[in-house]
């Protein structure tokens, strides 16, 4: 047909000079609206014989394809342009949708103990507190702890500093919540069933200790208490706590001052690929202390030992939240942000969901 690459040359000049949208769209209905020179040339086809239509057809549906995608390309041109200039010009682009979050996160640390308390609760288990600065009586002596023990250094702990002439007793920063289980025994006697946990310190820094970190203590103590009953309320607990049907349980001969037996345990598990699997496998992980309350520790919470028994167990939060959610480093509950706390999947304020914890 005449005229096609003089058509395709004015148009595709108009269009790579058109400066902004309303240019482009005058060029557009130029071209291809209804009374656009292309389009003319399209009605031409029907008074065409069949022969010339053969022929004319394809070069005009050409012609207009072309036409259509330079017109889209150069839109796309002109937006980005657009929107260039805009951003060089304004700090903030409001146009922009918004980005909704829930208001405040739960802490891990604080959606554990919470887990830790409703599953001990469950059996039977009431929550004791106490302080955090604590004498020396309590902290050490108490808990049947020599003079000579190395945690009674400075370089194991915090004690806290006294003028001169000051003849108070020594006071530290607690280096476990065990002082709250001779503090519930003197407020409550027996039998009594708690746990007890919280913040304690200790003189570590490496990529599994923190100066401050967070225990639970546990305590049950009646006449008949035996070793059979505290292995069935670590397993109920692990059972619970880190999801399994099924949990095995290693108590390994251990010495713990407050506890006499003393025993580590174990959970069993493997490792897949450098992933932890609790409760299946031939490897063991050792979680938590525990034994039967040693007899000086009960006379020091005024329980008299020939009448009274019982088991006391003890495990780092901390731990067992690193446990259950694969986190590497203990010190990133403490040294990140929000994104850190979403990666692991701990949910916002109005969307609970009770995560877990593991030992020192």
């Amino acid at each position: 047909m005449d005229g096609i690459s003089e058509l395709r040359a004015k148009y595709l000049e108009q269009i790579g000079t058109a400066a902004d949208a309303g240019a482009l769209e005058a060029v557009r209905l130029a071209a291809l609206g209804k009374k656009g020179e292309i389009a003319l040339k399209m009605r031409e086809l029907g008074q065409m014989s069949p022969e010339e239509r053969q022929a004319a057809g394809p070069v005009l549906n050409s012609l207009k394809s072309e036409i259509d995608a330079a017109l889209k390309a150069r839109k796309v041109a002109l937006d980005d342009a657009a929107l260039d200039a805009r951003l060089k010009t304004e700090w903030l682009d409001v146009t922009l949708p918004g980005r909704p979050r829930p208001m405040g996160t739960i802490h891990p640390i604080s959606q554990v103990m919470d887990e830790l308390t409703a599953i001990f609760a469950d059996m039977g288990f009431a929550v004791a507190e106490g302080p955090q600065v604590e004498s020396d009586w309590y902290n050490f002596d108490a808990l049947n702890i020599a003079p000579e023990h190395p945690a009674r250094q400075e370089h194991d702990t915090f004690f806290m500093h006294r003028d001169a002439g000051d003849d108070r007793p020594p006071h530290v920063l607690r280096t476990h919540t065990s002082p709250v289980q001779i503090r519930a025994m003197q407020a409550q006697g027996a039998p009594i069933r708690v746990i007890a946990p919280g913040r304690v310190y200790r003189m570590d820094m490496d990529q599994t200790h923190t100066p401050m970190f967070h225990q639970v203590e546990g305590l049950a103590i009646d006449r008949d208490i035996n070793m059979a009953q505290l292995k069935w309320v670590l397993e109920e607990f692990c059972r619970a706590f880190f999801e399994l049907d099924e949990v095995e349980l290693r108590f390994r001969a251990s010495h713990f001052p407050f506890t006499e037996p003393s025993a580590e345990v174990d959970i069993r598990c493997s490792w897949d690929n450098g992933q932890l699997k609790l409760g299946e496998g031939k490897d063991w992980l050792e979680i938590l202390g525990s034994g039967m309350v040693h007899p000086n520790v009960l006379r020091a919470g005024g329980i008299d030992p020939d009448q009274w028994q019982g088991f006391a167990f003890g495990m780092g939060i901390d731990r067992i939240a690193m446990l259950k959610y694969g986190i590497p480093d203990l010190r990133a509950f403490f040294e990140s942000d929000l994104r850190w706390l979403r990666h692991y999947g701990f949910a916002a304020l109005d969307q609970p969901s009770l995560p877990a914890g593991l030992s020192r």
